[in-house]
């Protein structure tokens, strides 16, 4: 059987990202207090799905303004998810002539703790090889296990991933 829900680390990932900053471009880089590439693409030698994670790290009060601009340039709100303190926006890549990377964009406020848990995560991982090593086999194990079912993948990791950020937020 072929994966492809999850691929191996891809060095290509950080310059995905640079061209996600550069498509948002110097209005939401203008609203934003940073950019932040999270997940598991931001993690050198991490497998990972090929989705780039990136967070608009905001002031509260920038909310409305964020939101407008994101929507001019052709992405849809799609509330939090049910994830406190962090709102998701996906690109309706069919209205930009030349879409960037396939991401997910998220926006979060700077000092919530969705912010705090998925940077916390990250730098763990790459500190921590041992952890990002069992991760990334696991991830490889539920893709096979489960014929690349994303829901039955994502529930198979939620333990791991949680006992990780646990870790990496004390």
């Amino acid at each position: 059987m072929t994966v492809t829900l999850v691929e191996k680390y891809n060095p290509e990932w950080p310059e995905c990202f640079e061209e996600i900053k550069a498509f948002l471009g110097e209005n939401v880089a203008q609203a934003c207090i940073r950019i932040e590439h999270v997940g598991s693409t931001s993690i050198p030698g991490m497998t990972a799905k090929p989705i780039i994670d990136v967070i608009l790290v905001i002031e509260p009060e920038s909310w409305e303004d964020i939101k407008f601009i994101l929507e001019e340039m052709g992405y849809h709100y799609r509330g939090n998810q049910g994830i406190p303190e962090r709102e998701v926006f996906r690109l309706k890549e069919e209205t930009v002539k030349s879409p960037p990377p396939f991401h997910h964009l998220y926006i979060c406020p700077e000092h919530s703790l969705e912010l705090k848990k998925e940077t916390a995560f990250r730098e763990y991982l790459k500190k921590n090889k041992a952890d990002a090593q069992r991760l990334s086999k696991l991830k490889w194990e539920l893709a096979e296990q489960y014929d690349n079912d994303r829901k039955l993948y994502m529930d198979g990791k939620d333990t791991l991933c949680k006992e990780i950020t646990e870790k990496a937020l004390k």
